[in-house]
């Protein structure tokens, strides 16, 4: 049996995992792999170096043996300093640290304490925790062989992450004060290096000390990711240097999309080989940063940083907006996030702690959810936005339609590195509109950034476009922050003072569809709010209210896509609602999502809507002749990128660990659209082929 087949064979159903060791390391621990027969059952046996024994290579053992060489090779630390199982009291219990690591200078004083014992996180840092308050020990490290966390211990028993643990060589003061810039943050990000998201590093920041800190939880998080962000904006230069530098070296930049993943992170491991090789002394560094001073020092440090990033992106803060968490608690979670790399052109890991956060203020309640970034793509890809064209986004969310579709007309993705003059009038063509308000600042922050500082998105309630009137004339903080962008939209409008229909290429929307419109003043502004009879109905859903409107925005010939509850494209009593869509525009697609989709939050069945509006006369917009029969292209999503639980799937490579994009980042795997070449062909792909079949006006 070869190395990669034993190590299979021991990891099998467990809940650990390889992906964090190179081959060479696993190379050289089947070198002291042999398998014997204990109780009449073939078995596989190590000799441990440690303990300088024969043990029974289970999965635990098989990570502990791996950390446990890595000690040794990589960070120098003599085989006389490591212990295994070693006693750690509690009053009269007694438990047995995995890997203790000791003191130089005192033997039988604990100095790294490693648990592999636990395979969650949550369980294993627990009892790290406990090892560590028990025993002193400055320094934890978790692992499970995917994920890996490292710890500092610091009083009153906070523990703050930190990027590694020191060499033999090194103190902890070393790791701490160490010089950090754009460069060290792409080569060790914490998402690739640690393989977590950022969603699950939120959640142990609340396990650790948000959730009992007395503040509000999502407007902490959203001031210290929106001054992460300004920190990594600030080394737009080096970015420059890093991208020109790739280009002429291994003729690919950072932000370039890859042609093909066909191993486990290859294309991420050439990146990084080629930026180490880059000088960066005189590089800028980065401030959003941990450095050992004290918990004081750092919160004012931090609060300048926010201070100036509020400046550079206005209208998200308000001019007195502070940090509201203590000292300490600052610390703790500054250490969390100054490892992670938010620019990046997978959107989706700031989108899902958003997401998170949002649901916490109850948004999910209003039936509105973020919409995963790989629908989003497929929306783009098939409706193919064009140079020179107006968008909207009408339940904008965390404006992931605008901005993708900024990506597309630009060709540049979530970066820091500067847009270039040519393409800023694109940013200034693409909307974006919603209700709740703390949705709207999260997608002015995306918006700002992706935008190089102007944005369109507008805090609006867009199904009573009558009352829009009353805040542009009263309220002057409205004023101040979205006047200009809604000058933008007033100039898109069919008919100057009047709000209804505007003149825009193609709407995305994944509008509300939990809950009714009841007010009849709005149910009177709509055709759907009336029964055959001519009254007007006592309760409407909303979704079907944002299909009228959403058709009010587009001019002749101008295209959407909108995900709908897929009763409305089944249910019987729906059939009025088929025959308006009908009569308004040519029906190009209906794509069904997997059940997962929107799960956790949601497990109703969802359909994407795609349609043009009919249009006769070329003057007034893209051709879109009115005919009576025509073919529909319908696909069924089978892969939807989600489990059962609404927690992403990634892709594995045939070893059973997680693959890596270009950008370190875990790949999603979905039959929604190919990803540039990262997976097979999907629907987005076979509706192109179609509509140019077709002779679709936008793919002609």
């Amino acid at each position: 049996m070869i190395a990669k087949d034993i190590i299979r064979d021991i990891l099998r159903d467990s809940d650990y995992h390889l992906d964090l060791f190179t081959e060479t390391e696993i190379r050289d621990l089947h070198k002291r792999v042999w398998t014997g027969t204990v109780k009449g059952k073939e078995t596989h046996c190590i000799n441990c170096a440690v303990r300088n024994k024969v043990v029974q290579l289970k999965p635990e053992e098989l990570i502990r043996q791996l950390y446990a060489a890595r000690l040794l090779e990589k960070y120098g630390y003599p085989r006389t300093r490591l212990a295994f199982e070693s006693s750690v009291s509690f009053g009269r219990e007694r438990k047995r640290a995995d890997i203790v690591v000791v003191d130089k200078d005192r033997l039988d004083t604990p100095y790294i304490i490693v648990e592999v014992k636990k395979p969650k996180l949550q369980d294993g840092k627990a009892q790290l925790r406990s090892y560590c308050n028990a025993t002193g020990a400055p320094i934890g490290v978790w692992t499970n062989g995917q994920q890996i966390s490292h710890y500092h211990r610091r009083e009153p028993n906070y523990f703050e992450d930190i990027t590694d643990i020191p060499t033999a060589n090194q103190t902890l003061s070393d790791i701490l004060n160490e010089r950090w810039t754009l460069k060290d943050l792409i080569l060790k990000d914490k998402l690739a290096a640690e393989r977590k998201s950022l969603k699950e590093i939120i959640l142990e920041l609340e396990d650790e000390v948000l959730a009992n800190a007395g503040v509000d939880v999502f407007e902490e998080v959203f001031k210290l990711i929106f001054t992460k962000l300004y920190d990594e904006f600030k080394s737009q230069e080096d970015k420059t240097f890093i991208n020109r530098t790739l280009r002429r070296e291994i003729r690919t930049a950072i932000q370039e999309p890859p042609q093909s993943y066909a191993s486990n992170g290859s294309d991420y491991e050439v990146l990084k080989q080629a930026v180490e090789e880059i000088l960066d002394d005189d590089f800028r560094c980065m401030e959003f940063r941990n450095t050992g001073q004290t918990p004081s020092e750092l919160k004012t440090k931090v609060q300048r940083l926010f201070d100036d990033a509020r400046n550079q992106w206005p209208g998200v803060f308000p001019e007195t907006a502070a940090f509201k968490l203590s000292d300490s608690h600052l610390a703790v979670c500054v250490s969390s996030l100054q490892d992670i790399k938010l620019f990046n052109s997978n959107l989706q890991v700031v989108d899902e702690a958003f997401e998170y956060l949002v649901s916490k203020s109850a948004k999910g309640e209003k039936g509105q959810y973020f919409t995963p970034r790989h629908v989003i793509d497929m929306c783009v890809k098939m409706l193919n936005p064009k140079p020179g064209e107006y968008m909207i986004d009408t339940a904008a969310g965390s404006c992931g339609f605008p901005v993708h579709t900024l990506f597309k007309l630009t060709g540049r993705t979530f970066t820091n590195a500067e847009i270039p003059q040519e393409d800023r009038e694109h940013v200034l063509k693409v909307f974006g509109i919603d209700f709740d308000e703390k949705t709207v600042r999260v997608a002015r922050t995306l918006n700002l950034i992706a935008g190089d500082g102007e944005t369109n998105v507008l805090h609006l309630n867009t199904l009573d476009y009558e009352r829009w009137s009353d805040r542009v004339e009263r309220d002057r903080i409205w004023i101040m922050t979205y006047s200009r962008g809604f000058d933008r939209l007033k100039a898109l409008r069919a008919e100057k003072d009047e709000n209804r229909r505007f003149h825009f290429d193609i709407l995305m929307a994944n509008p509300p569809f939990a809950g009714d419109i009841k007010e009849s003043r709005i149910l009177h502004q709509y055709s759907l709010g009336f029964k055959g009879n001519g009254k007007v109905q006592t309760r409407v859903g909303r979704d079907i209210l944002f299909i009228e409107r959403n058709l009010d925005f587009l001019k002749p010939g101008g295209r959407m896509a909108i995900v709908l509850p897929q009763g409305r494209f089944n249910n019987t009593s729906d059939k009025y609602i088929r025959d308006f869509i009908a009569a308004h525009a040519r029906i190009l697609a209906v794509v069904g999502l997997n059940n997962n989709t929107f799960k956790p939050h949601t497990g109703t069945k969802t359909s994407v809507l795609f349609v043009q509006k009919w249009n006769d006369d070329s003057a007034a917009g893209p051709l879109c002749p009115k005919m009576d029969d025509y073919p529909i292209f319908f696909a069924m999503s089978e892969k939807g990128g989600k489990d059962t639980s609404g927690d992403y799937t990634y892709l594995e490579d045939s070893d059973g660990n997680y693959r890596l994009d270009k950008n370190g980042h875990l790949i999603v795997g979905h039959d929604l659209h190919n990803h540039d070449g990262e997976l097979p062909d999907g629907i987005a792909e076979a509706f192109i082929e179609w509509a140019k079949g077709e002779n679709l006006s936008f793919w002609r």
